[in-house]
């Protein structure tokens, strides 16, 4: 054998090692999910199979409620832990961490399974998953449905068993039924008024007594309507989702709630916990149907590492990504995450860069055209056209993709252009996502502009049954003061120009020269000696009364900041990033520019403060 011939056979077994060492990655597709994996098409076929069953148990015991994501739902199914520590979220990395078997990722745009299959003899390996996705199944009901039967409800299926021909429902817990009977329950009357501000929400040891009793009452009732052929779960539902307090809805349905605690406790004791058997044979699921497709490298490290940048691991996604476009300049995947992480990190104009970049690729993507138009906003670019356009472009592209509806809404409501079509847009929004906290507010930020305060105020009351915790709870409550405010203040104001108007058409008859006072709108307290605040977001609201009375609001993050000057002559006014045509008109040009506004707490506490500086920005 020749030296050249040698130097073949080396370099063709050195490339043979590295080909048979690097994973293969396979993907496979149905309507709702896609499986990415480094295991076999065997075994990925088989855990698309227990999701989709999965999401027939939901079809079948709750047809009214189920919810399919924008997109379908994207699988990571690790072979083992050494790759699933590839993509684990960061706070489970440490030494001593709980291990994960599975996790489930709801974000904005993309709803995420991350599997380990080797777990699969643990025994119940998917428990946080069907959690967590019995949770997107009911996100609509998220308004009306009170936490305890929501948690109830997701502890009570997160035990589900696929079976080869069935699906076995309603596994009791050991860990719960341990706990509650070392622990005191928590007056029924209590759990069913407990909420996002509530402790028993929040705190460790109460938290613990609320998820497991809230499992424990919700077995309990499933089981007994079952034997008995009633339907008082079902009357419940029914009664709270017509906005029936809970409390009053529970003695409705459940009768005395002292004898419902009495069986309770009893049932906990007893511990003869009945499941459900549902045949799951004729199931409409044609598993001919997956589509089984080979995965380059480059894909599947651009799918990790969109994972990578929602666990908390953005310097691993990073170093992935610039491999990535090192070896695929044109990735649209690896441009959009890094967008993301961007973002992530405050750095607005990269971001829109990266997404603006990626929109150009392929102008398809619904992503790139909702965060560039978004972040654009975000900067203050609200005179970019383009803002409008790639929001179009993105709702044609996804229809079924809420954000970019509401983004839309948001954008024609700044402009102050064709406000019909921007109500349009975020009732659309909030039908896509009923559950969308943010969204609630945001409508109610739109019937306010226009006008329309009672059902602005309704709405955003809305938003308070909405809220996970109490600093959403005291958000919302915040933002319907205000509008109360506003209109309670737009009132006075309509009431003294109509008092004026018919002062002077009196004067005008009588045809007496006489000179007529002028109202004037009220005055906030001169005063504004108080502690002074900066803050940076998008101006709302701008209302002006004679002789020079500014009132305005500023939203920063959904929080609206109301402030006032009652001669705005005397605001410091600069600008940043472009040269005014001339002279800046606040009551007429200050409307949905980002800025930089500077404030002092005054005595009035209908208002935040008194505006002082305004550091207009492009």
């Amino acid at each position: 054998m020749n030296r050249s011939a040698a130097v073949l056979i080396l370099i063709a077994m050195v490339a043979g090692t590295a080909c048979a060492s690097a994973p293969q990655w396979v993907e496979v597709r149905s309507p709702h999910f896609t499986i990415v994996s480094d295991a076999n098409e065997k075994q990925a076929r088989h855990i698309l199979d227990q999701l989709e069953r999965m999401r027939w148990v939901f079809q079948t015991l709750f047809p009214k409620v189920n919810v399919d994501s924008a997109e379908p739902i994207v699988v990571l199914g690790a072979k083992n832990g050494k790759t699933f520590q590839t993509f684990e979220p960061a706070p489970y990395l440490a030494k001593g961490q709980l291990n994960l078997a599975g996790y489930f990722l709801r974000t904005q745009d993309h709803n995420y399974v991350l599997l380990r299959l080797d777990a699969e003899q643990e025994q119940h390996p998917f428990a946080t998953i069907y959690h967590e996705y019995t949770h997107l199944q009911f996100s609509s009901a998220g308004e009306w449905m009170p936490l305890w039967l929501n948690e109830g409800i997701a502890e009570f299926f997160q035990n589900t068993q696929i079976r080869d021909k069935d699906v076995l429902v309603g596994q009791p817990d050991t860990n719960n039924i341990l706990y509650l009977r070392q622990q005191r329950l928590i007056p029924l009357a209590t759990l069913f008024k407990v909420d996002a501000s509530s402790p028993y929400y929040h705190e460790e040891e109460k938290g613990s007594v609320f998820y497991a009793e809230s499992w424990a009452l919700t077995h309990y009732l499933q089981v007994t309507d079952r034997e008995k052929g009633t339907h008082k779960l079902q009357d419940y539902l029914q009664l709270v989702s017509h906005h029936e307090d809970p409390l009053a809805a529970g003695e409705k349905a459940f009768g005395d709630l002292k004898q419902l605690q009495s069986a309770l406790e009893h049932y906990i004791q007893l511990g003869q916990y009945k499941q459900f058997l549902l045949n799951s044979a004729a199931a409409p699921i044609d598993e001919s149907s997956y589509i089984a497709l080979p995965m380059t490298p480059i894909n599947a490290d651009a799918v990790r590492a969109a994972v990578l940048a929602k666990v908390q691991r953005e310097k691993e996604a990073r170093d992935l990504i610039a491999s990535i476009l090192k070896i695929d300049p044109n990735n649209v995947s690896a441009r959009q995450t890094m967008g993301e992480i961007e973002h992530h990190a405050g750095n607005l104009d990269a971001a829109r860069n990266w997404y603006g970049e990626a929109a150009k690729l392929d102008p398809k993507s619904y992503l790139a055209n909702y965060y560039y138009a978004s972040i654009s906003m975000e900067l203050g670019h609200n005179d970019d056209n383009s803002i409008e356009s790639n929001l179009r472009a993105a709702i044609q592209s996804n229809p079924n993709f809420a954000p970019a509806y509401e983004r839309l809404a948001t954008y024609l409501g700044i402009r102050h252009k064709n406000m019909d079509e921007a109500l349009s847009l975020i009732k659309t929004a909030v039908k896509l996502d009923p559950g969308n906290y943010y969204f609630r507010l945001n409508a109610a930020n739109v019937l306010a502009e226009m006008g329309d305060y009672k059902s602005a105020i309704a709405v955003a009351g809305a938003a308070v049954k909405l809220a996970r915790n109490p600093e959403q709870v005291s958000q919302a409550q915040s933002q319907i003061d205000q509008i109360h405010q506003i209109q309670q203040r737009r009132a006075q104001f309509e009431q003294q120009q109509r008092e004026y108007a018919a002062m002077q058409a009196r004067a005008s008859a009588q045809t007496v020269a006489q000179v007529v006072p002028v109202i004037e709108a009220p005055k906030h307290p001169a005063d504004a000696n108080g502690p002074k605040h900066s803050i940076v977001g998008v101006i709302r609201g701008v209302t002006c009364a004679y002789p020079a009375v500014l009132e305005m609001r500023v939203e920063v993050a959904g929080k609206m900041y109301s402030l006032y000057n009652n001669d705005f002559s005397k605001i410091d006014l600069t600008v940043l990033g472009f040269t005014p045509k001339g002279s800046v008109n606040p009551c007429t040009e200050f409307e949905g520019f980002k800025a930089r506004v500077q404030y002092a707490e005054s005595s009035d506490k209908t208002v935040n403060g008194k505006v002082f500086a305004v550091e207009l920005r492009k």
